[in-house]
């Protein structure tokens, strides 16, 4: 599929951006917003979702590629992060290292995209592999 288009980067960042918007964090007040690229086209939005108990909250990384895969997708080529707090993008959002792993677990680290924006024009673009050196997947326990 080869790397991603700027239009695409660019729809990638208004979709995350949309769905930071659904953000459920009356705890930490930090809302992120995710939009999931996957082979066949189709854009799987996600947002971070707190829990009083903290443990069970889900990132808005994850609950992307849960939607996506619930649907029976399972090859992606780019995510895109937003996050700020109390919604304001003043910075870059970086995938936790949990959210890391599930990449690993469904993308190729060495083409899997990782979008990390401020706004159309702000924004860097890395492989999973450069956030996740040496990553543990799928090929460890063949």
């Amino acid at each position: 599929m080869g790397d991603i288009q700027a239009q695409e980067v660019k729809r990638l960042i208004r979709e995350a951006t949309e769905a930071m918007a659904y953000s459920y964090s009356p705890y930490s007040g930090f809302k992120v917003g995710a939009a999931l690229l996957a082979d066949n086209g189709n854009i799987y939005k996600g947002c971070n979702i707190e829990n009083a108990a903290y443990t069970p909250s889900n990132c808005a990384e994850r609950t992307a590629f849960y939607k996506a895969v619930s649907e029976g997708v399972s090859k992606f080529r780019a995510i895109c992060i937003v996050g700020g707090k109390d919604g304001r993008l003043t910075g870059f959002t970086a995938p936790c290292g949990v959210c890391r792993q599930v990449m690993m677990e469904f993308c190729n680290p060495g083409s899997f995209q990782v979008i990390l924006a401020v706004d159309e024009a702000c924004y860097k673009i890395y492989r999973l592999e450069e956030l996740f050196p040496e990553g543990f997947g799928p090929e460890n326990l063949a």
